[in-house]
């Protein structure tokens, strides 16, 4: 039909919407975890507003909330996104896995030191809940592949806020004496070289972690673009045989 779009787009293009609904639901979400974290260690007794915002957590919860609602709004008014917002959305995906695994970590220690760490509602959702909302919307994107690919130069990229966080939150620890998570402190693993061991472990989770999303992306993104522009097969006829002739009553 003249002025129609083929199926295949009218498709992307339902895809990107229900997409972009998806990243804007998850961005609330995020916001809700956020209140119900502040509301929950403001009934801390040693509570600080500012130790509460350095958590990596926190920031990272932030950025994820601004990049899911930029992303769901391009999803929702254009046919696709720019390419550095899947430069952003590949580093902001990684940074909230890297603090749900960060958390899951601190927990299971504490709980084999005989500590008791609680998870609240709002925690749950912060580290885990989230996290994976967020590679399941990134996924989603890749697979439907009408965004650029995610390039190679984004593991470089995905290193610079968290070394700048490190380098703000190991200063403020040695002015206040106080560091958002235990690795961070001198004290507690018991050397300078503990925590360099530490901060080069975390350092290397996240290279591994956006190394593999982009190594993913590129391969969803290959292989559906290899589907969309793979030729429809011909309409197939159905065979259909010349009426026999009865033969003469001479001939029989």
């Amino acid at each position: 039909m003249p002025g129609s779009r083929p199926r295949s787009a009218l498709g992307v293009v339902r895809a990107r919407r229900v997409l972009g609904v998806f990243r804007l639901l998850v961005a609330a979400l995020e916001v809700t975890a956020l209140v119900g974290n502040f509301e929950y260690v403001l009934g801390f007794r040693f509570f600080a507003t500012t130790n509460f915002f350095s958590y990596f957590t926190v920031q990272s919860a932030f950025l994820a909330v601004i990049t899911l609602t930029l992303a769901g709004i391009y999803a929702l008014a254009a046919p696709r996104d720019p390419a550095w917002l899947g430069i952003v959305r590949t580093m902001v995906t990684v940074y909230v896995l890297v603090s749900g695994i960060v958390f899951g970590v601190i927990v299971a220690q504490a709980s084999t030191r005989d500590y008791r760490v609680d998870v609240p509602w709002s925690d749950t959702l912060l580290h885990f809940v989230v996290p994976a909302l967020a590679v399941v919307a990134w996924t989603t994107d890749s697979i439907i592949a009408v965004n650029p690919k995610v390039p190679w130069s984004t593991v470089g990229w995905v290193l610079v806020y968290p070394t700048v966080w490190l380098a703000y939150t190991l200063a403020r620890g040695a002015d206040v004496g106080w560091y958002p998570y235990f690795f961070l402190d001198e004290a507690q693993v018991g050397s300078v070289l503990g925590v360099a061991f530490y901060c080069a472990l975390v350092l290397v989770i996240f290279v591994t972690l956006t190394a593999g999303l982009v190594a993913l992306n590129r391969w969803l993104w290959r292989r559906a673009r290899t589907a969309r522009d793979r030729p429809a097969p011909p309409p197939r006829t159905q065979d259909r045989q010349a009426p026999r002739v009865a033969e003469p009553a001479s001939r029989r």
